[in-house]
C-alpha cells in the first residue's frame, strides 16, 4: 500500500484531501459548504476567488463522492505514473481551472446558481488517461465484464448531459465537457506524440 501512495503522491494527496474534506463536511462541518460553494454570479462583487478551488474539493452528497473518486483512483494513480508527478499537478489544475471558467462564463448572470465537486478537473484526469491509454478497461460491479475506458467516459459524459437537463442539487454537471475537453487539449500540447498515435490507431 505505501508503494502505491509512493508512486503517486500527487493523486494519493488529492484523493485524500477531497474525500476527506467531503466527509467532514458532509458529517461534521457543514459551515464548510455553505462558504466553499461556487457561486459565479459571486465570484467578483464578493470577492470569492477561493471558491472555485474550494467547491472543487467538497461534495454535496456520498453517491458524488463515491463516483468522483472511483474514477479518479481507476486513472489517476495510473497516469500520474506515467505523465510523472509535476506534470499529472499541472494537468489536474488546468481542468479545474478550465471547469470553473466555464462554469463562470455559463452561469455569471444566476444570482441563485452554486455548485460542487471535483468532476471538472477528474474529467480532465479521464480523458487524459484514456489518450494515453485507448486500451484500458474498468470494472464496475455488477457488470461481469471490463468496460472500455472510452466506452466509460462517453457514458459518463452521456449522464452528464441527462443531469445537466435536470438541474438538480449542487454537482456542477456543466464543468464536465470543459473538464474532458481540457484533458485532451493538455496532452496535446504537452506530449502531442501521444495524441498522434491515438489518431494513428483510431484511423488505422
Amino acid at each position: 500500500m505505501f508503494d502505491f501512495i509512493a508512486s503517486a503522491p500527487v493523486a494519493s494527496l488529492v484523493m485524500a484531501t477531497f474525500v476527506g474534506a467531503s466527509l467532514l463536511a458532509l458529517y461534521a462541518a457543514p459551515w464548510m459548504i455553505e462558504r466553499g460553494v461556487f457561486r459565479p454570479y459571486w465570484l467578483v462583487p464578493r470577492r470569492a476567488w477561493a471558491t472555485p478551488v474550494t467547491s472543487a474539493f467538497l461534495h454535496g452528497d456520498l453517491g458524488h463522492l463515491f463516483f468522483n473518486g472511483f474514477t479518479f483512483w481507476a486513472f489517476g494513480f495510473s497516469l500520474e505514473r506515467t505523465m510523472g508527478s509535476t506534470q499529472f499537478a499541472t494537468l489536474y489544475a488546468v481542468g479545474l481551472f478550465a471547469s470553473a471558467l466555464g462554469t463562470w462564463v455559463n452561469h455569471r448572470r444566476e444570482p441563485d446558481y452554486q455548485t460542487l465537486g471535483a468532476s471538472g478537473a477528474i474529467l480532465a484526469v479521464l480523458f487524459a488517461s484514456i489518450v494515453h491509454h485507448p486500451g484500458s478497461s474498468i470494472f464496475i460491479l455488477p457488470i461481469p465484464v471490463p468496460i472500455p475506458a472510452p466506452l466509460f467516459a462517453v457514458l459518463y459524459l452521456a449522464f452528464t448531459w441527462w443531469a445537466s437537463r435536470q438541474a438538480r442539487g449542487r454537482i456542477n454537471h456543466d464543468a464536465h465537457l470543459a473538464g474532458a475537453l481540457a484533458g485532451v487539449a493538455f496532452v496535446a500540447l504537452t506530449e502531442p506524440g501521444v495524441l498522434a498515435r491515438l489518431i494513428s490507431r483510431l484511423l488505422g
